[in-house]
């Protein structure tokens, strides 16, 4: 084996491999491997997708889509990919173990807020579940704290799922909405979608999203 070797050669091949190791380490952290840091370490100098460089690029994309609106102000498209590029920057300023935006994160959501509403006031035939369901928790206690909004863009993501969990979202944003009616209709929804042998479960289910604090944490946490 290497380091059964003496002497000189066997410190040198001792050295060549810790640094071998180091580097390899150095290369994991920076990619965001064994790191809570998102994008890895080398995104804190500025060098990978976040921080303001990362927002410059996505800003810039923005732009690109804001110019297809000038030209047709109906492009769908470009509204939701507006709405995906605006949360984008706003979810860099939260915290990705509690989901709590930050103060900045908050008012990045005003933005992705006013894009939502122009996405939706273009009436798409189907509108986009993914955005709808990053718009919950955008309205959600951890952000804006707007649960009206937030019972609407649950309904967007039940209506496209069509399953047991997204109905039962929605029960709880509805419901600390004050939206009574939704809530109980969402709950009904979301029993007779689960299964013959989780019915007993779904009605409890139901009967807790109602409840302040489930609600808050089935209507995006916080």
């Amino acid at each position: 084996m290497l380091f059964d070797l003496k002497g000189k050669r066997r410190r040198t091949v001792q050295v060549t491999y810790v640094a071998l190791a180091i580097l390899m380490g150095i290369g994991l952290i920076g990619a965001g491997v064994g790191s809570g840091v998102s994008g890895g370490f080398f995104d804190i100098f500025g060098n990978g997708n976040g921080g303001s460089s990362g927002n410059s690029a996505i800003e810039s994309k923005i732009k690109q889509q804001e110019a297809l609106l000038r030209r047709n102000p109906h492009d769908q498209a470009a509204l939701a990919a507006i709405v995906r590029y605006r949360y984008e920057i706003a979810a860099a300023d939260s915290n990705q173990q509690t989901g709590q935006f930050t103060k900045a994160g908050k008012k990045a959501l005003v933005s992705v807020s006013d894009a939502w509403h122009r996405y939706i006031n273009s009436n798409p035939k189907k509108p986009d579940a993914g955005l709808a369901s990053q718009m919950v928790t955008a309205y959600s206690a951890a952000g804006l704290s707007r649960p009206a909004d937030a019972a609407q863009a649950a309904e967007i993501v039940a209506s496209a799922r069509n399953d047991a969990q997204a109905y039962l979202q929605l029960t709880g944003c509805a419901a600390l909405a004050g939206q009574t009616r939704k809530a109980d209709l969402a709950g009904e929804a979301a029993i007779a979608r689960a299964s013959k042998a989780q019915k007993s479960q779904a009605k409890q289910a139901v009967k807790q999203a109602k409840s302040a604090a489930a609600a808050r944490q089935l209507c995006g946490g916080q």
